[in-house]
């Protein structure tokens, strides 16, 4: 958006003395720092086509009632619609902080650590909100949405050498499901979505894919993206998120969920990136060896440490 459209469309921004686009990320919302005078931003904000309106209030509800809970993220400020421009939108306090995938790899092993526990630890205060009344049972979901992206694999043309030994994995591995919780997920958390400030977690950002269901699918992209940046973080997320007593299945759910991924994720990327389809495949062979191709539901990087 332009600043005259800001200030003449928002009372909240009508004292924005500048406007920059955000060009990060996959979403497609647009994202705005919006300052006041100073070298600082007071505000991020967010926009999505008119169409999407209730969607995106409830998605500004949700992160209310995370932040209420004392969740570290950016504040919820105004929700608000613009028909004439075919916008909604979105204002947020803006949470000082760095990307913390370009900073993690700098600080020491032990600061690494610190961060993904506190992570942990505020992704279990997430996750103790409770899914609205009425929802669909996670198991239901989660399985319908793999067998939709099965199918897809299967016409795309992308052959995986491991495929067979993935299907069966997740086939003798599904009655897990059964009976799971449904419950807040952010369902996009990785370092690319959390910031640090002065060496230590600042919070978490960009709710916009939350979801219900199971607490333990988002743990999902500590096997994708979180250990490809950092281990000694990816350790801690799940230390400080169980307190050091992770549960019997923890593991097994883990695996189950990384591996009903893998095929979704060559597809998505075919769709929507597809000139990263070698880096995503690289990605995909390190889960795979992560987990010895299914052998086993702990990986190697968390074993051995």
């Amino acid at each position: 958006m332009r600043l005259n459209d800001v200030q003449s469309h928002i009372p909240r921004l009508r004292n924005a003395t500048a406007v920059s686009k955000i060009h990060k990320g996959f979403s497609y919302d647009g994202k705005y720092l919006v300052y006041e005078g100073g070298t600082k931003p007071v505000y991020v904000l967010r926009t999505a086509p008119f169409n999407q309106s209730e969607s995106k209030r409830r998605e500004f509800t949700a992160v209310e009632n995370i932040h209420q809970l004392g969740v570290r993220t950016s504040e919820p400020v105004e929700f608000g619609t613009l028909e004439a421009l075919d916008l909604c939108y979105m204002v947020l306090r803006y949470v000082e902080g760095e990307d913390a995938s370009e900073k993690l790899p700098f600080m020491t092993t032990e600061e690494q650590y610190r961060v993904g526990a506190e992570a942990g630890r505020e992704l279990l205060i997430m996750h103790s909100v409770g899914a609205p009344d009425g929802m669909e049972a996670w198991s239901d979901r989660r399985i319908a949405k793999h067998n939709r992206h099965l199918a897809a694999y299967l016409r795309c043309g992308v052959k995986l050498p491991e495929e067979e030994a993935v299907m069966a994995f997740i086939e003798s591995h599904m009655p897990l499901l059964e009976g799971r919780p449904n419950r807040f997920q952010h369902d996009d958390f990785h370092p690319g979505n959390l910031l640090v400030h002065s060496g230590g977690y600042a919070a978490a950002i960009d709710f916009n894919r939350y979801d219900w269901g199971d607490p333990y699918h988002d743990f999902l992209k500590v096997a994708y993206f979180s250990r490809e940046v950092s281990i000694p973080f990816s350790i801690g997320q799940i230390d400080g998120y169980f307190q050091g007593e992770i549960p019997a299945d923890f593991w097994s759910l883990y695996a189950l969920y990384t591996a009903m991924s893998i095929f979704g994720t060559i597809t998505w990327t075919l769709q929507v990136v597809p000139e990263q389809m070698d880096s995503m495949m690289d990605r995909i062979r390190m889960v795979l060896d992560d987990h010895r191709n299914f052998e086993c539901a702990t990986p190697i990087w968390y074993k051995q440490s």
